[in-house]
């Protein structure tokens, strides 16, 4: 059995650098499932241009995450970090996902995700202090205001979640 600061280091590299949101998500899954032993499959996430107020979202009752796709291309295209898209992708996603796990408290789902991002990364991580302080605060110093992007059509990420099942 591994011992916690060597999982800690495994969740972080993997975190760091994950390529894609297919990787991100089995991170999500994985750290949710070490610190709460809850999980969940079958999951869709959709990109949409959202209000820069809403980092994503997950209609009750549905398999569905949607994330707000402009703030991804806004931390990409500012020149941060492959680490710092990648904290804040995560923190919006497993907060959505305590939702679909049937969390429904904005309160209890905001404390849950700095005790899974602190557990998991620990309290040191980019991912933790983002959870704690809020997931904008890995936005400061890139201008929003001035973000005024067309509306696109909503789009399903492909090959978001491995399975080998069918999900209605």
């Amino acid at each position: 059995m591994e011992d916690e600061s060597s999982l800690t280091k495994r969740y972080r590299n993997r975190l760091d650098n994950a390529a894609n949101y297919a990787e991100i998500w089995e991170i999500v899954k994985d750290t949710v499932e070490f610190a709460l032993h809850r999980r969940r499959s079958g999951m869709l996430l959709f990109l949409d241009d959202l209000p820069i107020q809403l980092g994503a979202y997950h209609p009750l009752g549905t398999n569905n995450i949607v994330l707000n796709r402009v703030l991804v291309q806004i931390v990409e295209t500012a020149g941060e970090p492959r680490k710092v898209a990648n904290a804040l992708i995560y923190n919006l996603l497993v907060h959505e996902y305590l939702h679909a796990l049937g969390e429904i408290s904005e309160v209890a789902v905001r404390e849950t995700v700095v005790k899974v991002a602190e557990t998991c990364f620990g309290k040191d991580h980019i991912a933790a202090q983002a959870a704690v302080k809020s997931p904008w605060t890995l936005l400061k110093g890139i201008p929003l205001e001035a973000v005024n992007v067309p509306r696109r059509v909503m789009e399903i990420v492909k090959d978001f979640e491995k399975t080998d099942r069918y999900v209605v």
